[in-house]
């Protein structure tokens, strides 16, 4: 009799582990749909709080180089539709990452794009791959101040 239960319960365990993981059992969030790439970024949440841990170390007045302040209260003022002072780009051209300073900035390409210094952030490991495509994301999204 035990031999029948277990097929059974195992199949049950696997579907209760399944929904436990997935946050459905415990009133968690629904996953992600397929690793964010559904889904539109948001800066308030996740491009303002990557700014101000990796970039707002240095870039806090708006005098230091690139003349750009990256604390969350100025950053999305600071970036979108802006003129770089380094290169003819934009630092950030809404829906064209490419267009983008910042990007450039960012993968390291900058000097490419015609602009000048260093690849971002400084004297700090660069953006990881992630990070990075969720910058590119919000730019081609339109780089909304959601």
């Amino acid at each position: 009799m035990s031999a029948r239960l277990f097929p059974a319960l195992a199949g049950t365990l696997l579907a209760v582990g399944t929904l436990w993981t997935t946050g459905a059992l415990a009133g968690g969030p629904a996953p992600a749909a397929s690793d964010n790439q559904e889904t539109t970024v948001s800066f308030a949440k996740e491009v303002n709080p990557l700014l101000r841990q990796r970039c707002a170390v240095c870039h806090v007045t708006g005098q230091e180089p690139g003349l750009l302040s990256l604390i969350p209260a100025k950053s999305y003022d600071s970036i979108v539709g802006q003129d770089s002072v380094q290169s003819d780009l934009k630092r950030v051209e809404p829906g064209d990452p490419e267009q983008s300073y910042l990007y450039h900035k960012l993968v390291g390409s900058h000097l490419e794009a015609g602009g000048e210094g260093l690849q971002m952030p400084f004297a700090s490991p660069p953006l990881n791959e992630t990070q990075i495509d969720l910058v590119k994301r919000w730019i081609a999204e339109g780089a909304q101040n959601n």
